[in-house]
């Protein structure tokens, strides 16, 4: 690898990897926090239940002292029985040995006054043993442990009982515990040792069973992929199957199935599209060749003009064909307006009908609409679909083409109402397709290209409106309804 070039820090690719390593470090942090917390509780509790022993174990040695009874030596918690004028324990187990020569005792003297019965607990620093032998068990190592006491007065037992355990008649006892603290650390670090084992396993286990959940769950994704994988744009035909548990594969399951058929119905379109653009080339591209040739055969018998003007008005239908075309071709791109602008439409279409060419027959065209009736959008594309709509009124109409402009409510709505002979109920949204033939009533032999309207409902589709035939009893009427925006001076 290239010096230069930064090191990847290494990840999971499969998301059942990372699944998998998601859910083990959210159960890692989990164990960590439930082991810390099991680790202080064990500990608090294990110190709690050696203080109770350490307690219970003082009062035990305290009612015996009472009775005259010098305690025995064996003894689970370490204790020592000192008093005031002896310089040795009176009673001492659980490892409280000599430590050394010279110290009779390990723990000091009572020097102070205290009430009998009285239980106090405090740290006291013991001194570790210089001979290293370990006695009962307690080994101390010049460490400081906690210690319970409680003193008893020697004139309180009386002469018999203070005899009997040593002491003079006088004299003050102090009974002393040691809490231990081992058995809490033992208790705590046998449990750490449960639970690392524990933890790891489960750590482990939790994991795998994540791999293998995402691992199924993704079966139905694979084999989504896999057929989704052998559509092709020229075949989009095949489907994924539908899992019936209705979770979130089911919906991507049918997101995909819809979106392949859009994509069918697409391509079906698209092949139509050529097939029928195909078609409508080859009618004027082979008329004025076949004149040409004729002409070309018989040249001393042929009308030159008549030749020309044929081939002239061929290729003018050729034009306005491709100019149809490379429009919708535009448009299928979803190509957003450029510049949008505030247009009258009241306006444009009154200066259209005033200057539309009428020359081929008799035709009135009038335009009512006196009120301005604002939209947003191209004027080029506002006029290339209203002259579409005016066209076709125009080669339908018998004498006469109504176009009203009015303003309702937030929309603006315009129609174009010709006296043609109409367009059957069945056929209303077929006659906004591409290249779509009807009777002869309204073909297009009377020199349209077939794609009018198409390019109308497709512009007003692109400034956010609709076009649409109006029922009409007589004649055909296109509704055009656009959003309305407010006149430059109201806003």
């Amino acid at each position: 690898m290239n010096a230069t070039e930064p090191r990847r820090r290494w990840r999971p690719r499969s998301v059942r990897a990372r699944a998998a390593l998601a859910a083990a470090s959210a159960t890692a942090v989990v164990l960590v926090g439930t082991g810390w917390w099991v680790h202080r509780d064990v500990y608090r509790e294990s110190t709690r239940i050696a203080e109770e022993q350490a307690e219970t174990q003082l009062w035990t040695l305290a009612d015996q002292l009472n009775e005259g009874v010098v305690p025995v030596h064996r003894s689970a918690v370490p204790y020592e029985v000192v008093a005031t004028g002896r310089r040795t324990a009176v009673a001492h187990g659980g490892g409280m040995h000599d430590f050394g020569p010279g110290t009779r005792h390990v723990l000091p003297a009572p020097t102070e006054a205290k009430e009998s019965g009285y239980l106090t607990i405090r740290p006291v620093r013991i001194p570790g043993r210089r001979d290293g032998n370990p006695g009962d068990g307690f080994d101390p190592a010049n460490g400081t442990y906690m210690v319970m006491s409680t003193d008893i007065s020697a004139d309180e037992l009386g002469g018999d009982k203070a005899a009997a355990l040593g002491v003079a008649a006088d004299a003050r006892l102090r009974v002393y515990v040691v809490v231990l603290p081992d058995t809490a650390e033992t208790i705590t670090k046998t449990t750490d040792r449960l639970l690392l084992p524990a933890g790891l396993v489960t750590l482990v286990l939790i994991a795998a069973v994540a791999y293998s959940a995402v691992r199924i769950a993704l079966r139905p994704v694979e084999a989504i992929r896999v057929l989704t994988a052998s559509v092709t744009a020229s075949d989009p035909r095949e489907r994924v199957t539908v899992p019936a548990t209705g979770h979130e594969i089911t919906a991507l399951a049918t997101t995909i199935n819809t979106t392949l058929q859009r994509l069918d119905n697409a391509a079906a379109r698209q092949r139509r599209f050529v097939a029928d653009a195909a078609h409508e080339l080859r009618s004027p591209l082979t008329t004025p060749l076949a004149s040409l040739e004729v002409a070309l055969a018989y040249p001393e018998r042929t009308d030159w003009p008549a030749a020309a003007t044929t081939a002239a008005r061929q290729t003018r239908r050729l034009q306005a064909l491709a100019e149809d075309l490379l429009l919708l071709a535009r448009l299928d791109t979803r190509t957003p307006a450029a510049g949008p602008e505030t247009v009258d439409l009241a306006a444009l279409a009154s200066r259209l009908a005033e200057q539309y060419p009428l020359t081929e027959r008799p035709l009135t065209l009038t335009c009512d609409g006196t009120a301005p009736a604002h939209v947003h959008g191209n004027p080029d594309e506002f006029e290339r679909l209203l002259r579409n709509l005016i066209d076709n009124a125009v080669r339908h109409a018998a004498h006469r083409i109504q176009i009203t402009v009015r303003n309702q409510d937030a929309w603006v709505v315009l129609t174009v109402h010709d006296d043609g002979p109409g367009v059957p109920t069945e056929d209303a949204e077929h006659v906004f397709e591409r290249f779509v033939r009807l009777d002869d009533a309204r073909s297009r032999d009377h020199g349209g290209t077939g794609l009018g309207l198409a390019i109308a409902r497709d512009l007003a589709h692109r400034h956010r409106g609709t076009l649409t035939l109006a029922p009409r009893t007589l004649g055909a009427c296109f509704q055009l309804r656009l959003p309305r925006v407010p006149a430059p001076a109201e806003k």
